[in-house]
């Protein structure tokens, strides 16, 4: 299976390519399914498995483009850390489109 066979955006489709990124992860290939379909789940993985881009990827498959300045927020994501938020972040701003 690779992101392709997902239904996803093209400009998402797009974005993981030009990262290099080409075939889901298997947290990432179980999540990705239920959460395109808008159900709740919880996922369980070791670090650097992929499991923000498996939550992410539903987000920014939503999200329209807006550039407009002072919008109301679009998505929000509640994380533990500064760490992991400006890591979520940086995941959604790469793949989201804009």
């Amino acid at each position: 299976m690779e992101f392709k066979d997902f239904p996803l955006k093209e400009e998402i489709k797009e974005a993981l390519s030009r990262r290099g990124i080409t075939a889901p992860t298997p947290i990432q290939a179980a999540a990705l399914p239920l959460a395109l379909e808008g159900k709740d789940l919880i996922g369980q993985a070791r670090t650097g498995t992929g499991k923000t881009l498996a939550f992410a990827l539903p987000i920014a498959e939503r999200l329209a483009p807006n550039r407009e300045r002072g919008r109301k927020p679009r998505a929000l994501v509640l994380t533990p850390t500064r760490e992991l938020a400006l890591q979520v972040a940086s995941e959604l701003s790469a793949v989201a489109p804009t």
